[in-house]
């Protein structure tokens, strides 16, 4: 997708990808398995700019398909460089960072009051952790006893513009949610098997309080020359790049006989 549409945020889809695979594999409830499907659990992407994970999972349940991914990002497509509503499978539009949490917030207390056992997964970056509106809504899921509602934290050390902790330093976010009143957790976001287990574990505690998931990532983790690099958040493949990107990868698989974490 990075490479058809010569787009940028490769690396910010590469952090969040496994977190996204457990998610619809084991987690989400998905209804009779269409993409609107009444009754489904909600999965809100508030870092919008790493949809391209998103829409890889969705080609995988066929909500997509190969055109649809060859096409990214041109003429005609629907499917755009941040998450957009009007895609169906899709929850929010997101992009301006912060505001994501708190549509997923709402979508939480309505299934609440529903009492339609609907849970609302929000995935947020770290740096987007620096927006007010986020903690307001972490606030007002703690009050009114949002155990329904699971926060992951895309906790990969970076923003657009440097590191998080050159530019506002967060601190501990395990125990900054867990002094909020979540049910709080830290994990490594590349290993699936801890992701499973963390995400049960979120949805056996009915206990009044909302979960948080701090998972902590490597930006452009699977291919050497773009982790931890921040200037890929704004580069582009090249015919060079994205084919030493495809060798790595398909090495990792032929080693592991998965993504390589």
């Amino acid at each position: 997708m990075a490479f058809a549409g010569s787009t940028v945020h490769i690396v910010c889809a590469f952090s969040i990808v496994e977190i996204l695979a457990v998610l619809y594999r084991n987690h989400l409830r998905l209804g009779d398995g269409t993409p609107r499907a009444e009754g489904r659990d909600y999965l809100v992407l508030s870092k919008g700019h790493g949809v391209m994970a998103q829409y890889a999972c969705m080609r995988e349940l066929g909500w997509l398909n190969d055109n649809d991914i060859r096409n990214y990002f041109g003429n005609g497509t629907i499917l755009k460089g941040l998450s957009d509503a009007h895609v169906p499978g899709l929850e929010v539009t997101s992009g301006s960072l912060g505001h994501g949490l708190s549509v997923g917030v709402g979508m939480a207390l309505g299934a609440k009051r529903k009492g339609s056992g609907q849970r609302c997964y929000a995935i947020v970056g770290d740096g987007e952790m620096n927006e007010g509106a986020v903690w307001e809504a972490i606030l007002f899921a703690a009050h009114f006893k949002l155990d329904n509602l699971t926060l992951i934290v895309d906790e990969n050390g970076f923003q657009a513009m440097g590191a998080t902790h050159d530019i506002l330093e967060l601190g501990d976010l395990v125990q900054k949610l867990t002094a909020f009143g979540f049910d709080s957790i830290g994990v490594d976001g590349h290993d699936e098997l801890r992701l499973d287990h963390a995400l049960t574990r979120t949805k056996e505690l009915s206990n009044g309080r909302p979960k948080a998931i701090v998972a902590k990532t490597i930006k452009g983790k699977g291919v050497s020359f773009m982790e931890n690099k921040n200037s890929w958040h704004y580069t582009r493949l090249t015919k060079e790049s994205y084919a030493d990107a495809l060798a790595e990868i398909n090495a990792a698989r032929a080693t592991n006989g998965a993504w390589s974490s």
